[in-house]
């Protein structure tokens, strides 16, 4: 029965998993799912999805192909629209809520996006533990009982009393025969990981498009977490200049001015260079603007992703929001310097409903 209930159990998951998959837009680009984190749980509505039950007809109504009808009529007689203003005495519909964790939505995403799985390097920094069955004692549980080894050491002793019969090799452990496995603890290095998020607050971003880039940025974070038993994350802000800041603020603020992305390109690579050494760590960057930049500033942005960046990073990703003030221009250096750099990946993300788009273009190369 508890096998039955399992099937049935993880079918409804399944169930559950295409509806998902099949309004993911939806809920992924919910702005509420912020802050949570991997197992956190997130109820989501499923109107489409109906509960099995009964259905049972009036007594004595027939059966099937029983009372006289016309080719085209009707099983059940018509219902009467009635009258949406005043309250009635029937059931109406029910929507069905499921609880799923961000980690279960990442995995969806990640199939429905048909993203693959990121290839870590190096392994530093950060050690775990397993345990390795390497030895042998002569006590511990039975399920760690060491089969062989005992079979040979009462063979051994029933040998040397005399109590061995060959025509009749019957051979009995006692408790002194027994041996068992043993293990020992072994340090165990694991690779790490570091996002360096860059986004524009400039007077130019609105707070919609600040809203699709914390959203895309809180995605990206997901999915790559899951990766990695270790992910550190750097949060930079920019207007015409830039600063570290914490997680909330970079989820919260509200900032003005002018831009100047050379500013945080140039501190990222500080942080880079002090505490992420490439050698050591797996290092991707993302850079959120609506693509208005200082004109004269562009030259040293690409001067600095060119020979100071890219080649210290496994992924650096570009994504250009609209704004009805930004000149977009941008984007266009950025593709440019993205066929030179296969590292550089450069998406485009006119409105909320190309989010989930975005991502996979993001994220695409595996790296």
């Amino acid at each position: 029965m508890g096998q039955k209930i399992e099937r049935d159990y993880q079918r409804f998951r399944k169930i559950v998993r295409g509806k998902v998959k099949s309004n993911l837009n939806k809920y992924i680009t919910r702005g509420e799912l912020i802050g949570k984190k991997g197992n956190d749980l997130v109820s989501i509505p499923l109107p489409q999805i109906e509960l099995p039950q009964f259905r049972y007809g009036s007594k004595g109504s027939g059966g099937v192909g029983q009372g006289p009808a016309k080719p085209g009529q009707p099983l059940t007689q018509p219902q009467d629209d009635g009258d949406g203003n005043q309250a009635g005495d029937s059931p109406g519909g029910h929507i069905l809520e499921v609880d799923l964790t961000i980690e279960e939505l990442a995995d969806i995403l990640g199939d429905e996006l048909a993203l693959p799985r990121i290839e870590p390097k190096g392994k530093k920094n950060i050690v775990t533990s397993r345990d390795k069955y390497s030895s042998i004692r002569r006590a511990g549980p039975e399920s760690l009982r060491h089969f062989k080894r005992t079979f040979k050491k009462a063979l051994r002793r029933q040998i040397a009393s005399g109590t061995y019969q060959p025509e009749d090799p019957i051979v009995i452990p006692i408790r002194e025969d027994k041996q068992y496995r043993s293990w020992k603890e072994v340090p165990l290095p694991q690779s790490v990981a570091v996002i360096v998020y860059m986004m524009d607050v400039s007077g130019s971003m609105t707070d919609h498009q600040k809203e699709i880039v914390r959203i895309e940025a809180f995605w990206i974070d997901t999915w790559i977490r899951a990766h990695y038993k270790g992910v550190e994350r750097v949060y930079i802000i920019h207007d015409a200049a830039a600063q570290e800041v914490d997680e909330h603020t970079f989820y919260h603020t509200r900032e003005s001015g002018g831009t100047k992305i050379s500013t945080a390109y140039d501190l990222a690579r500080q942080i880079i260079e002090q505490r992420y050494p490439p050698q050591d760590w797996n290092v991707y960057a993302f850079h959120f603007s609506d693509g208005d930049n200082w004109g004269d500033d562009v030259p040293h942005c690409m001067e600095l992703l060119k020979n100071e960046l890219l080649p210290r990073i496994n992924l650096f990703g570009y994504a250009q929001v609209e704004s009805p003030y930004g000149s977009g221009e941008f984007l266009e250096h950025m593709k440019e310097l993205a066929e030179e750099a296969e590292n550089l990946i450069c998406s485009r993300v006119p409105d909320r409903e190309a989010i989930v788009e975005s991502i996979k273009e993001l994220l695409s190369t595996g790296r």
